[in-house]
């Protein structure tokens, strides 16, 4: 079968699992997490200046940021979706090495400096408070449970990066204004909002692929063994 068909099965497919995991909806917040985050990282490299973040419990944020106009902020509009796919990669990329503390370890420093520097609202320092808390406890915790919920923070992360993505055509298709990112890019740039979403979407189902390709290349029988054997020498 087809890796590229194979991926958007397998997703379609988890996607439809986790949704009767009991609160995983809430862990869906750390893709919108990471997605704000890549926002006001590029805000901060191009030396703007990052106002505030706002998450909210329908899975979606917002970052306001002041930065120069031009090519800066086309490239601030740009980070959000790529950094949420990056991220989810780079969680199997983690996953696959036998580095699983590094990814909560991770994700519960972003989510502190968030908290700490830029949210102030409700639902969204509470949110960032207890998701850090868990993964702090969950260092802790026996091998099994990390593995298992590691894995539960990893395939929700991919999901939504693509599930947000595909979502955004069919916004830019129907109501261009409200296509969020892909909006802004093409008031910047002049490039119809569908294909700045289309391109968004594109890449989170490429790094899903490879995503995938990781994570199943580490569970292929001996893999884990020679990954302890490897950390051993």
């Amino acid at each position: 079968m087809n890796n590229w068909l194979k991926t958007i099965l397998f997703l379609a497919g988890s996607a439809l699992l986790t949704r009767w995991i009991p609160f995983s909806s809430l862990f869906r917040n750390l893709d919108t997490m990471i997605h704000e985050f890549g926002h006001a990282l590029v805000t901060l490299l191009l030396s703007g200046q990052v106002l505030r973040i706002e998450l909210y419990a329908d899975h979606s944020g917002v970052t306001y940021s002041a930065v120069q106009a031009g090519f800066r902020s086309v490239l601030v509009s740009l980070a959000g979706y790529p950094s949420a796919s990056l991220f989810a990669l780079l969680l199997f990329y983690l996953y696959a090495r036998g580095r699983k503390e590094w990814g909560l370890i991770l994700a519960a420093g972003i989510a502190l400096v968030m908290l700490v520097l830029y949210v102030r609202s409700g639902f969204g320092m509470l949110w960032l408070a207890g998701f850090a808390g868990l993964n702090i406890v969950m260092l802790f915790l026996g091998k099994g449970v990390r593995k298992f919920y590691y894995l539960l923070l990893a395939f929700l992360t991919l999901e939504e990066s693509v599930a947000g993505t595909l979502y955004l055509v069919s916004a830019a298709l129907y109501s261009p204004s409200r296509a969020g990112d892909a909006a802004n890019l093409a008031h910047l740039t002049g490039m119809p909002a569908v294909i700045w979403a289309a391109l968004f979407f594109l890449f989170a189902l490429l790094c899903a692929k490879r995503a995938l390709g990781s994570f199943f290349r580490s569970a292929r029988p001996g893999r884990e063994r020679e990954n302890l054997q490897g950390r051993m020498k």
